[in-house]
């Protein structure tokens, strides 16, 4: 584990200057952390703020540039939904997104005399189902914790160690993840899971995913903290909120939270994509 450390830090020392694509999340901020401390002043993380992204993470994630000492800029990424293939949410959905976004990043670099533009995917985030991957190898961005071999597991330890609080953050994903392929994307659909999921982490739940599925949402929560919905007034006040956000059902998905339930419909198609 100390070695990929030390492999990372070596890699990041032979660049010249860097932009963080920076969400506040476990892999970003570890990403942030170390290349702060390589590069000082010559790093830079980058965070956008669009109706895709929860204003719970900008929020995160401009403490956390604050605590790490990194230079930070906020980027604003309000057009998405006016990018008409974006918004019909194909299955290269992600595809679309991540190419706007760093070529929106690639062109920050250009003004502000930055090289090279780092995001976080991991050695392990290769298994998944990751449109956008192509995207970042097509403009050139690079993945030094993928190509340092650092996994997920290792990110942690190494965040707790630091003493960074993302440590043992729960992994997150866009909001547009939460609405199914082929539905379109809309503000309000958007804003309905935002509420929803704001609603429930108020509640104490962390971990979790609100699925839209029109009237319908489709709460996925840890396994572990399935029981804490039948305590007393919790389920009522789940739906009151859920309800409040602008669903008509609440429906408690049995087999839990998994990360991507809303590809396994589409596997054999998203494979090839």
């Amino acid at each position: 584990m100390k070695d990929n450390l030390k492999k990372l830090q070596e890699y990041l020392s032979k660049l010249d200057n860097a932009l963080i694509a920076f969400s506040g999340g476990v892999d970003s901020t570890f990403l942030a952390k170390v290349s702060y401390d390589v590069l000082g002043n010559r790093a830079l993380a980058v965070t956008v703020t669009s109706p895709i992204h929860a204003k719970s993470e900008l929020k995160e994630a401009v403490e956390l540039a604050k605590k790490i000492g990194i230079p930070h800029l906020v980027v604003e990424f309000n057009d998405i939904l006016e990018i008409e293939e974006f918004r019909k949410n194909p299955l290269n959905r992600c595809y679309i997104c991540k190419f706007n976004l760093f070529s929106r990043f690639k062109a920050i670099t250009e003004e502000k005399g930055f090289k090279y533009i780092l995001e976080g995917t991991n050695a392990d985030d290769v298994s998944d189902f990751r449109p956008g991957r192509r995207a970042l190898k097509e403009l050139g961005i690079l993945s030094p914790l993928l190509e340092c071999g650092i996994k997920k597991e290792e990110i942690r330890i190494l965040s707790k160690e630091m003493g960074l609080p993302t440590w043992d953050k729960p992994s997150y994903a866009c909001l547009a993840s939460r609405i199914p392929y082929g539905e379109e994307i809309t503000y309000d659909k958007l804003s309905m899971v935002e509420k929803a999921e704001e609603d429930l982490k108020d509640l104490g739940f962390s971990g979790f995913r609100v699925r839209y599925h029109g009237d319908v949402a489709r709460v996925e929560l840890p396994k572990d903290q399935m029981e804490t919905i039948f305590k007393e007034g919790i389920r009522e006040e789940i739906v009151k909120r859920i309800k409040r956000a602008g669903f008509k059902y609440v429906a408690l998905d049995l087999e839990g939270y998994r990360a991507g339930s809303l590809n396994e419909p589409h596997m054999r198609v998203v494979k090839n994509v």
